[in-house]
């Protein structure tokens, strides 16, 4: 079963189907440089929500797939996401602004950590964080497969495990993601019936873990709720 690691982020089905690319190309020389600029840019800078289907797999050194998951995600920008998870088990992961709350139903179990421990540089900060967020990664350069244009990152930071994050546009909207670690292992998503700048209620972003379960660390609180 896969378990869902907060800090390997927030990931494709069958490579047939999500048309993985040719990573050796090499990205630096490629002519797309100027157009992967502008769609990382836009991306940053004109989407505040993001919504849609998942699907996504976790393949090893070996070019095995390991894990593989589906399920919804909600983004809004900056700092608030909910990736709920519905095969192969039920399970939720929601930032609120402050807290990371991660929910197995199965276990019944919630773990709450800070959300700027978990986050740090790594891909769930690119995909939800400010409009400075580019800021933490260096741009190597991007692109074309199959109608797919590649935009290659570096985190400057790699204390968080990551080592590149790819992020697929089709035409013009982000379909595809992928994110490499330092033991060599690929999360591959692909994205579906994807929603830009649509509003999202507000109580998508807020967790309140459920009578009887076990809840492991202390929340966060808003400032006026301390005084």
């Amino acid at each position: 079963m896969l378990k869902f690691n907060s800090h390997r982020m927030i990931a494709f089905g069958l490579s047939i189907i999500f048309c993985v690319p040719a990573f050796a190309q090499d990205a630096e020389n490629s002519d797309d440089t100027a157009l992967g600029r502008q769609l990382i840019d836009n991306f940053v800078n004109d989407v505040t929500t993001i919504s849609g289907r998942f699907e996504q797999q976790l393949v090893d050194a070996d070019d095995i797939v390991v894990e593989t998951s589906m399920g919804t995600v909600e983004i809004q920008r900056p700092g608030r996401f909910r990736w709920s998870y519905t095969e192969p088990y039920a399970q939720i992961l929601v930032a609120d602004g402050l807290n990371v709350w991660s929910y197995d139903v199965d276990l019944e179990q919630v773990t709450v950590k800070s959300q700027a421990d978990v986050l740090g540089s790594t891909p769930a900060l690119l995909l939800g964080g400010s409009k400075d967020v580019l800021d933490e990664f260096e741009y190597i350069g991007s692109f074309t497969d199959r109608d797919t244009v590649w935009v290659r990152l570096r985190p400057k930071n790699t204390e968080n495990g990551f080592t590149k994050v790819e992020l697929g546009f089709t035409d013009e909207k982000l379909t595809r993601m992928l994110f490499s670690d330092n033991l060599e292992q690929t999360t591959l998503i692909a994205l579906f019936d994807v929603s830009l700048n649509e509003a999202i209620d507000d109580e998508r972003f807020q967790f309140s873990p459920p009578p009887g379960v076990d809840v492991v660390g202390v929340a966060l609180l808003p400032e006026s709720a301390e005084l």
